[in-house]
């Protein structure tokens, strides 16, 4: 079973941090109906759903992959690069404490779930404004011992690793080569975003199926005509938060839903 770990969006939305898009007004009751609906998606595509109340303290804080990583065999408290996100996780983290034995990263260490892309074994890491090199040695140190291997990955011109690359398929990625370097994908099959769709590279994959935004048509074919099974969703006002479908939930496997659900 999937377990995709939510919280609601804030009514503080509009006061969220922003880095790489320019602030555009946000309709929070908007965000709400479309967080409602991706949350019904996840739920179509197989997931037990568990969603933490909205935070109105914290603006960013329905993006909770920010705030914590699940693996098979642990779960990480990340330290967010943002000074104001650093009391997101305790909720979060009670709740997957339930179900997995709880690492931290420490100070000096930053880092952003949104820059920790897991593929297998294989943990990339982008190199971005959120996650330090201190957070990457950390995550190093802590998955080493489960057998994954982390590599640091160069970025730019975007706020996190999963902006510009997520897992598609078993074996293939969808990429925005203008912000990563591909060199460390090399052995995936890559599918490049349509260049007049530069945020496009953000997916989240349950199982074998692909959760995606729908504002991004011409990528969209792209995906659907290399044989992946996508359902679409509309998060713009999430997307004005500088947010993706990535961020807004945490997947983990798990035989049993945690007692507290």
């Amino acid at each position: 079973m999937w377990i995709a770990i939510t919280r609601e969006v804030s009514p503080a939305l509009a006061a969220c941090q922003l880095s790489f898009v320019e602030r555009d007004a946000i309709d929070v009751d908007r965000a709400r109906a479309q967080h409602a609906a991706y949350r019904a998606a996840l739920e179509g595509l197989g997931c037990r759903v568990l969603e933490l109340p909205a935070e109105a303290a914290w603006p960013d804080s329905v993006f909770v992959e920010d705030v914590a990583l699940a693996f098979d065999e642990l779960a990480i408290a990340t330290r967010p690069g943002a000074e104001s996100r650093r009391d997101e996780g305790s909720a979060v983290l009670e709740l997957l404490g339930s179900v997995r034995a709880v690492s931290r990263i420490e100070a000096p260490g930053t880092l952003d779930g949104g820059d920790v892309l897991r593929i297998g074994k294989r943990v990339f890491v982008g190199i971005s404004a959120r996650s330090n090199a201190a957070g990457h040695g950390q995550l190093r140190d802590l998955l080493a011992p489960h057998g994954y291997t982390v590599e640091s990955v160069a970025m730019r011109d975007c706020l996190h690793l999963k902006s510009a690359v997520t897992q598609v398929g078993e074996s293939t990625v969808l990429v925005n080569p203008a912000w990563v370097d591909i060199g460390p994908f090399a052995g995936y099959d890559c599918i490049e975003i349509d260049p007049t769709e530069p945020h496009a590279a953000n997916a989240v994959r349950v199982g074998d199926a692909l959760l995606y935004p729908d504002g991004f048509p011409q990528t969209l074919a792209r995906l659907r005509s290399a044989g992946i099974d996508v359902t679409t969703v509309d998060v713009s006002e999430l997307q004005k938060a500088e947010g993706a479908v990535t961020c807004c939930s945490i997947l983990l496997r798990s035989g049993a839903a945690p007692a507290s659900a």
